[in-house]
Formats: C-alpha cells, structure tokens, sequence
C-alpha cells in the first residue's frame, strides 16, 4: 500500500509539473499580447488626441490634428460675436462681417506634443481640458468700419458727471455721480479684438470697463471731505445789524466756495468782495440821492454833501473772511470810513433831529425828535457858480462865537475878498460853507438871494436872534440838509 501511495504519489507530483508550465505559457502570451495593444494603443495617440481631451471648449478626443483644425475652421465659419451694450441692447458682428478666417499654426501641432501618449488608459476615466491659442486673421478695415458703425459707437456720447459737493439750501451733500453713454474708442477696439481672439461668444462693453467714468464717485474720499470742508465755512452767521438785519449765513457763504478739479475746496475772495460791494451799494447813503418830505409836506430829494453812510469794505473784507474761516456767529455793524455814519439806516438816514435849508423857499428849520423847534426865513448864495450854496447832506462840524468869515484872495489885490465879523458862526464845510448871523441884510426870504450883492457868498444868513437861538440849540455833528 505504501508502495502504492508512493506510486500515486509520484504521479501526481509529475502532474502537477505538467500544469505549471502550461498556466506560465498561456500566461506569457497573454501578457505579451496586452503589452502589444498597450503599446499599439499608445502609438496611435502620439498621432491623435488623448480620451476626454477637450480644447476650448471643443471635444476633441481620438482627433488628429488636421481632424481638430477642420473643427476650428468650421467653427470660425459659424463663429459670431454678441455685444451688449450698458443698457443690455445687443449687435453682433459675425466671421463674414470681417472676413473672419482660421490661420493654421504649430499650436495644435505642439498640444498634441505635449500630451503623454502612454497614458491614454488614465485619460479614458478623467477628462482633460486645455486652452490653446488659435491663429486666426481677419480684413482689419472691415473690422475697424464694423466697430465704428456699432450703436455704443455711433449714439450721443454723453460724459459721465463725476459726484460732487452740492448745496442742499442749509448745507452741502454729495452729489450722486452720473454714468454717461460715452465709449472709451480704444477700449472698445481692444476688448472686441481681444475676445475675437479668444473666439469668446459674447461681450458686455460695461462689464469690460469700455464706458468712460467719473473720476469721483459717491465713496470717494475727495469728495466727502470736499463736504465737510464747505461745511465748516457755512457754520459762520455773521448778522449785520443795518435797518433790516442783514446775515451773511450758508446760503451766502455757499456761493463763495467753490472745488477744484482734484476737490480742493477754496474760499473765492473775489466773491466775498463783489458780495461786500453790492452791500455798499446798497447801503451806503453818502452821496446819493435821499428822498424824504419836508415839514411843509413838500416832496423833495437831495444827493451830495459828506454826511451819510460808507462802509471802508477793505477792512470790512478782512473781517468778515476771518470770521468766515473760523465758522464764526457775531452780530455786528460793518467797519465804516471816518465819518462814514449816519444816525438811522433807515431813509431818511439823518434821523429825526436836523436842521434843514430850503433854497427855493429860503427858509430853515431846525427839528428835533420830529419837531419843529425853530424856524426862519433866509437868505442863501447868490444863485451863480462862484457863490451858490451847495445842496447836499452835511453836519456841523463846528461853532464859534465873534468870528470873522474871511474871503478868497482876490488875484488883482492880493487881499481877501471880504473879511466879514459875525456874532455866531455855525460851521457845515470845511471850504468856509456855514450858518451865521447877517445884521447887514435888509430882509430875509423871497427872492432876495438872487440879487447881486444881496445873496450870499454861499453860507446861510440868518436874522441875529435866529442865528442866537440856533447856536444855543444845535450841536455838532448834526445833520444838515440843503436842497432846492
């Protein structure tokens, strides 16, 4: 039996053997057989593209090169551009409008160079997608007309409004910006080339930044603190206190402020002197024409004369644009010439207290708080050039007590002209102009001033007692009025 078991023993062993060597032989040519396709398969894509390869977006798998190509020029034919305009309105401009046509490269040619063949059995489970640079050309007068003829091109070219400082009628606020219709050309040239290029299907111009901008919008720092800047000028209230209060407030000092085109915000001064000058104007009364009523009732006007308001706006400039810089709130009267006031900025600008002369009805009165306290006839210059007496609005400047009035010098004699005592001298102009007391005249009132040697010289006589009582009364510095 042992025997026996060793035989079959040994049979089987040498079975056993005989298998062996037949799996390693099937084995072999099966592996063999496997690297022949492996390698066939490889061999194939060093001439065509990988599995899953995608090239701009075209599905390019098992292709050759020249099978690609015909892709790209089939598709350069179909090929179409859309452009959107910032409204959303579209144009196209197609391959035919521009002769649009596919110019054979190394570029395939180097794509399919740069793939690894070998490994096509990765390839057949992931997908590859790749971005090549296709040569293309096209007639550049077409494209150049085609773009020009665009309606982003050929519309109303409206520039945008950058946001700006604007005064809301208490202070400034920013001005939201404005976005125009006008195209930036060059832009316009260079995007549509440039996706053409690409062979991209559509292109918005607004996205691509094709439209001019404002250079400051909303958010801009500039801006705003263009704002607050102006704002601090407009803090300022400086009143003026004339008849009717007068305030130089931010709606004022908003028209003097103006920016830059780098939002620089400046003070105009020239504005501020054109604004003081209107206020003189306005308010000065020295020299210009006053009407008032007499106290006969009579209707009358009067201009000339040194009496009456005159704002010195050199001086007045310089304070208010301090008290402009520095957001100041001050009431105040403005910075006068000497002698440049008067007692009322209401008109008549005298007040209620003044003596007042009549030449056509040669006859003074002297008032106080609205009253008459005294009143006389008189008699005035001899109505010619050399001796009239002068209209206008004066003060007394001056009085004085046995004075001697003393003429001209005479050119023949070299002598005064007269040299005349007077018991009360009241002067109204420096140039010799005054009231005084005339014991020499034979009347006073009518028409006596029109007689020569009669009228006088330019001042107002007076009846002695007049003339006392009115010296005694008047004071200087108070207004007096000489009209026709």
């Amino acid at each position: 039996m042992a025997v026996h078991r060793r035989g079959r023993r040994k049979r089987r062993k040498k079975s056993a053997g005989i298998n062996k060597k037949l799996l390693l032989g099937i084995g072999g040519g099966s592996a063999g057989a496997l690297l022949l396709v492996y390698a066939g398969v490889s061999f194939y894509f060093m001439a065509h593209f990988l599995p899953n390869t995608e090239i701009n977006g075209h599905d390019c798998s098992g292709k050759t090169v020249s099978e690609v190509e015909d892709v790209f020029k089939e598709e350069m034919k179909e090929y179409n551009l859309v452009i959107y305009d910032k409204d959303g309105q579209k144009e196209e401009i197609t391959s035919e409008d521009i002769s649009l046509e596919y110019k054979e490269s190394k570029a395939m040619k180097n794509a399919l160079k740069e793939q690894n063949s070998f490994l096509w059995p990765i390839a057949v489970f992931f997908k590859e997608s790749g971005e090549v640079t296709v040569e293309l050309s096209y007639d550049t007068e077409l494209f150049e007309q085609k773009v020009q003829s665009l309606k982003a091109m050929t519309a109303e070219q409206r520039p945008p409004v950058s946001a700006r400082p604007e005064f809301d009628g208490s202070q400034f606020i920013v001005k939201p910006e404005v976005y125009g219709t006008a195209v930036k050309p060059e832009a316009v040239k260079e995007k549509i080339a440039a996706a053409i290029r690409e062979l991209k299907p559509a292109i918005n111009l607004k996205d691509e930044n094709c439209y001019a901008e404002p250079e400051f919008t909303s958010k801009s720092s500039e801006v705003i603190q263009a704002c607050e800047e102006m704002n601090q000028y407009c803090k300022a209230n400086i009143t003026y206190s004339m008849d009717v209060p007068v305030s130089v407030d931010a709606s004022v000092i908003s028209t003097w402020l103006s920016y830059d085109e780098e939002m620089n915000v400046s003070l105009d001064e020239g504005a501020i002197k054109t604004w003081l000058e209107e206020f003189g104007d306005k308010y000065d009364t020295l020299e210009g024409e006053r009407t008032f009523t007499t106290p006969t009732g009579k209707e009358a006007a009067v201009a000339g004369g040194d009496y009456g308001w005159s704002i010195d706006e050199d001086t007045e400039f310089t304070a208010l644009k301090e008290a402009v810089v520095n957001g100041e709130t001050v009431t105040k009267e403005p910075a006068y010439y000497i002698g440049g006031t008067a007692a009322s900025h209401g008109m008549p600008d005298w007040g209620s207290t003044f003596a007042e002369v009549d030449i056509t009805e040669q006859h003074m009165w002297y008032v106080v708080d609205g009253s008459v306290v005294l009143e006389t006839d008189v008699v005035t210059g001899e109505p010619i050039p050399e001796r009239a007496t002068p209209t206008g609005v004066y003060v007394f400047k001056e009085k004085a007590l046995n004075a001697t009035l003393v003429g001209e010098i005479e050119p023949s004699t070299g002598q005064p002209s007269y040299r005349t005592p007077v018991d009360y001298w009241m002067r109204i102009t420096w140039e010799g102009i005054g009231f005084h007391d005339a014991k020499w005249q034979p009347a006073f009132g009518g028409e006596l001033y029109k007689t020569h040697n009669v009228g006088s010289h330019g001042c107002i006589n007076m009846p002695v007692d007049k003339a006392a009582e009115l010296y005694d009364m008047i004071e200087e510095g108070t207004p007096v009025i000489i009209h026709n």
